[in-house]
């Protein structure tokens, strides 16, 4: 009896497991009684009763093996890793390699192995190089490389005839939830700007480009995305397949940005485009000075800072969303309402004291 219980319960491995993505997803697994839960990342974590975290470098083949050699009980690997570069032809070597050495740790030595989730996102249909075809399908042909997350589905391509195991590519619109440290956080950047905004006595402006100001936009819950994860991850429908996951509804920052500052009961000015990551460069000060003040959780500025992010996405001069009907074809059917997920994260941010 003991030996089917213990076929039947499923471990996982979060690759990436202290960002918005994998840190949501850990979240989720918890609340399911049959998964046990290995968080991989640079810095480790803290060990729960139900979460044992690993510190791995993942660029490096050897760490990479001595750290996860031994995980022979591993039968999902949830790959949410990423590393930062300056440009898109950079980001490939590090990416791909992480990927490849991770598969390449697991899949000999864990014999139960059987799916690898791959997160991914709109940068396989052009979205960060300029306008591109709206609604964006999975059958969409890919653009001109260099391209990372297309390089990663590939490798999984190639790997998988023969094996045991399947795949499966998830590609969420910008994700928002709760994680520090995050170098792609919308939530947490317009949290902060607001929040420095009200503190020095100014109103909310859009920062963005003009037309950015009035695109057609969608979001990914990291709650509802993680949900799609571990469905796509073992609903046997889903194998070797990719999914665009959305909230399910589109707005404009014209109609939103309003509704925002009135979050921080702050007034709206029209637009003034600037660059964020320029404007906050000299706010460490002004932040220290707001944590004491309002008596926040000591986060650095650091680490409540994805300026860089903020001014991609409110660069977004052109419409940006996707089919996500193939999804609900194959049988997920969640959504959530865009500007109650930003009020929300927002409400959450200040529970835990990262605002005032």
């Amino acid at each position: 009896m003991k030996s089917e219980e213990n076929l039947s319960r499923k471990t996982a491995l979060v690759i990436g497991a202290n960002g918005v993505i994998g840190g949501n997803l850990i979240q989720h697994l918890m609340t399911l009684p049959e998964w046990d839960i290995i968080g991989v990342s640079r810095r480790g974590g803290e060990d729960t009763p139900q979460v044992r975290y690993v510190a791995a470098d993942l660029l490096n083949e050897e760490d990479t093996r001595d750290k996860l050699g031994k995980l022979t009980e591993v039968t999902h690997i949830f790959y949410a890793a990423y590393q930062d570069r300056p440009t898109w032809a950079e980001l490939v070597p590090p990416n791909l390699a992480m990927l490849v050495n991770v598969v390449n740790a697991i899949e000999p030595i864990a014999p139960r192995l059987q799916h690898i989730s791959l997160m991914q996102g709109y940068k396989v249909y052009g979205a960060h190089l300029g306008p591109f075809k709206t609604p964006a399908k999975e059958t969409d042909a890919h653009h001109m490389p260099p391209e990372f997350n297309v390089d990663q589905q590939q490798f999984l391509e190639q790997r998988q005839p023969g094996s045991k195991w399947t795949w499966s590519a998830l590609r969420p619109s910008v994700v928002c939830g709760f994680a520090l440290g995050n170098p792609m956080n919308l939530a947490m950047v317009i949290a902060i700007y607001a929040s420095m905004s009200k503190e020095l006595g100014l109103p909310l402006r859009f920062p963005g480009k003009p037309g950015a100001y009035h695109s057609l936009l969608e979001m990914t819950d990291a709650g509802l995305l993680a949900r799609a994860t571990v469905w796509a991850a073992t609903d046997e429908r889903c194998a070797n397949q990719a999914f665009n996951i959305t909230n399910g509804d589109l707005f404009r920052w014209n109609e939103l940005w309003p509704k925002i500052a009135a979050f921080f009961e702050l007034e709206v000015a029209p637009p003034l485009p600037m660059s964020l990551d320029v404007v906050m460069a000299d706010k460490e000060t002004l932040w220290n000075t707001m944590v004491e003040k309002y008596d926040l959780v000591n986060n650095s500025f650091q680490d409540v800072s994805s300026w860089r992010f903020g001014d991609f996405v409110f660069s977004w001069d052109y419409d940006f969303f996707a089919d996500g009907t193939k999804a609900r074809r194959f049988g997920f059917h969640d959504f959530i309402d865009t500007e109650k997920m930003f009020m929300d994260i927002f409400e959450d941010f200040r529970k835990r004291k990262v605002i005032p």
